[in-house]
C-alpha cells in the first residue's frame, strides 16, 4: 500500500516510529500542557453565578437592616426583602445577556470589572424606577451603598478570576483538544468547517488513520498525522484529548463499527462527523461543534458540573470518615506494627482512570518477606503469607480504610469500581485477556467501595465468572450514576461488609 504514495510518500514502517517521537515534531505549542486536564468553564460559571447571587442578596439585605434602624427611614423591609431578590436575579440576567460569565471576557480584568458594574448599575437604576412606580419608599443612600459595596465586590472577584484564568487560559486549560480519526476527503471538511466556525475555541490536535496511501495524507491543513487508530488510546492516555471525532462515513459500516470497538474504552466524548454522512437525518439527531454537525456515539460518563459535585462529595466525606475513624485508624495501625515486622501501610500500584497507575494506600495484611506488590497470585483462604492481623484486617476490609487519604489525593472516589492490581488474573490470565471491554470501567475514576461489592461480588476474584460479574456491574454503575447513587451505595456498604465469603 505505501508504494501508490509515490516519492516521499510516507509507509507503514514510518508510523512505526515511537509515538512520542511523532508528537514532539508535531508542531503543537501547548502539547507540553497535554496531560494537564481541561477545565469546564460551566463549573467556574456555577461557581460565581451563584457567589453572585449569594452577596447580591446578602449586601441588599444587610444594608436594608442596618438603615431600619435609621428613624428617617419607613418600615418597609419586606418590600425591599423582595426588592432585593428581584435586583439580584435582574443584575445577574443583565450580565449574562452581555456574555460576561464568559471565559472570554473573564480573563480580561478590568473590562469583567467595569462591564459588570455597568451592568449592575443599569439594573439598580431600572428596579429603582420600578419600585416609585410601586409606591415603595426606598431611600436614596440604600442604592449608593449598595453600589459601593458592588463596586468592591466585582473589583476583588473578577480581578482575582482575571489573575487565574489568564495564565491557564495562555496553556490552552479551556480549550477542547480534539483528536480526528479518518485522513481523507471526509477529515479534511469536518477540519475545514470547524476552523472557519467563528469563535470556536478548540485544538485540534492531530489525525490518526490506519491508511498509508493518498486516501489519507500526511497532513491535513496543517495538522499532522501522528499514527494509527490503535495507537490513538496510549495518546489519549499521555496527552489530553477531550473529544474524538470519527470523519469516516457512515456507508463503511464495517470499518466504523471496528474503530468505534478500538475507542469505546476511552474516558472521551466520541462522535461521527454528520458531514461525512450521506444520510439526510433530522437535525435533533445533531449536535453541534461550532457549524460542525455531529453524531453522538459515546459520551464520557463524568463531565462539568456532575464530575466537580462527586469529586467535592467525595473529599469532604474522606475528610469526616478520616476523623470519625481516628481511633480505628490508630488502633488497627498499632496492631499491624505488634504483630509482625515491617512498615505499618502497604502500597500497590493499581490502574485508576484513563488506565493510569496510581499507588494504592492500605494497611499491610503480609509478611514483609512474603509480599506481592504486583498481586500476581490472588490472596486465598488460609494463605500463609498472611498475618493473624491481616486475616482480621482483610476480612473486615479495615485494610482498606487509608484509601481516604487518596480520595483527598484525588486518585480515588468514595465509590466506583475497584482498581485492580496491575498483575492480577483470573485463571491464569490478566483481566483484560478474560473479559472484553475490560478497561471501559476505568473510563471513571476507581473507588473504595462500589455498585459490585454491595451485590456480593466482593474479595478473591479467581475465575471468570468472578471478574465478569465485577465489570458488569461496574458498567451498570457508570450507566447509572448519580450523588444518589453513590450515597445508596455508602449507606449499603456496612451491611455487605458483614459478607465475608469471599474475603481472605
Amino acid at each position: 500500500m505505501g508504494s501508490r504514495g509515490g516519492v516521499g510518500r510516507p509507509t507503514p514502517s514510518d508510523f512505526e516510529l515511537n509515538l512520542k517521537e511523532r508528537v514532539s515534531g508535531a508542531g503543537d505549542p501547548g502539547m507540553a500542557e497535554g496531560r494537564k486536564s481541561y477545565i469546564d468553564v460551566e463549573v467556574l460559571q456555577r461557581l460565581l453565578k451563584g457567589l453572585d447571587f449569594l452577596v447580591l442578596c446578602f449586601a441588599g439585605l444587610v444594608i436594608t437592616l442596618g438603615m431600619a434602624r435609621l428613624p428617617s427611614v419607613p418600615d418597609n423591609d419586606s418590600l425591599i426583602g423582595f426588592f432585593t431578590l428581584e435586583l439580584a436575579l435582574l443584575s445577574m440576567f443583565a450580565m449574562r445577556i452581555l456574555g460576561l460569565y464568559e471565559i472570554t471576557s473573564l480573563r480580561r480584568g478590568l473590562r469583567s470589572i467595569v462591564f459588570s458594574f455597568a451592568a449592575c448599575l443599569l439594573s439598580v437604576l431600572v428596579n429603582y424606577l420600578l419600585a416609585w412606580l410601586g409606591l415603595i419608599d426606598l431611600p436614596p443612600e440604600w442604592l449608593v451603598v449598595w453600589l459601593v459595596l458592588m463596586a468592591a465586590y466585582l473589583i476583588l472577584t473578577r480581578g482575582l478570576v482575571a489573575l487565574w484564568a489568564r495564565p491557564l487560559d495562555r496553556a490552552g486549560r479551556f480549550r477542547k483538544r480534539i483528536a480526528i480519526v479518518g485522513g481523507g476527503a471526509a477529515a479534511e471538511e469536518a477540519i475545514a468547517t470547524l476552523e472557519g466556525s467563528p469563535g470556536l475555541d478548540i485544538d485540534i490536535v492531530g489525525l490518526f488513520d490506519d491508511r498509508f496511501d493518498d486516501r489519507s495524507p500526511e497532513a491535513i491543513r496543517a495538522h499532522k498525522k501522528l499514527g494509527k487508530i490503535s495507537e490513538l488510546a496510549s495518546f489519549a492516555r499521555e496527552h489530553r484529548v477531550d473529544l474524538i471525532i470519527v470523519a469516516i462515513p457512515l456507508s463503511a459500516e464495517a470499518r466504523l463499527l471496528q474503530i468505534l470497538k478500538r475507542l469505546w474504552e476511552l474516558p472521551v466524548d466520541i462522535r461521527i462527523s454528520g458531514q461525512a454522512s450521506k444520510l439526510k437525518l433530522s437535525p435533533r439527531a445533531y449536535t453541534h461543534l461550532g457549524n460542525l454537525p455531529l453524531l453522538a456515539v459515546f459520551d464520557r460518563p463524568l463531565t462539568g458540573w456532575s464530575s466537580f459535585l462527586k469529586s467535592a462529595m467525595d473529599r469532604c466525606l474522606a475528610l469526616l470518615f478520616i476523623i470519625v475513624f481516628s481511633p480505628v485508624l490508630a488502633l488497627t495501625a498499632l496492631a499491624v506494627r505488634l504483630d509482625s515486622k515491617g512498615p505499618i501501610l502497604f502500597k500497590q500500584r493499581r490502574y485508576g482512570f484513563n488506565n493510569e497507575l496510581i499507588e494504592v494506600f492500605k494497611f499491610r495484611s503480609m509478611y514483609v518477606e512474603r509480599s506481592d506488590a504486583d498481586a500476581a497470585r490472588l490472596v486465598s483462604k488460609g494463605d500463609p503469607r498472611v498475618t493473624p492481623v491481616g486475616r482480621f484486617i482483610r476480612k473486615t476490609s479495615l485494610d482498606e480504610l487509608p484509601q481516604l487519604f487518596n480520595v483527598l489525593k484525588g486518585d480515588l472516589s468514595l465509590v466506583g469500581p475497584r482498581p485492580h492490581a496491575t498483575q492480577a488474573k483470573a485463571q491464569e490470565a490478566l483481566y483484560e485477556q478474560v473479559v472484553d471491554g475490560y478497561f471501559a470501567r476505568h473510563r471513571v475514576r476507581p473507588g473504595i467501595t462500589g455498585w459490585a461489592q454491595i451485590n456480593g461480588w466482593r474479595g478473591e476474584t479467581d475465575t471468570k465468572e468472578k471478574i465478569e460479574q465485577r465489570v458488569l456491574y461496574d458498567l451498570d454503575y457508570i450507566d447509572q450514576w448519580s450523588l444518589g447513587f453513590d450515597l445508596y451505595i455508602l449507606a449499603r456498604t456496612p451491611v455487605a461488609l458483614l459478607q465475608t465469603q469471599n474475603a481472605y
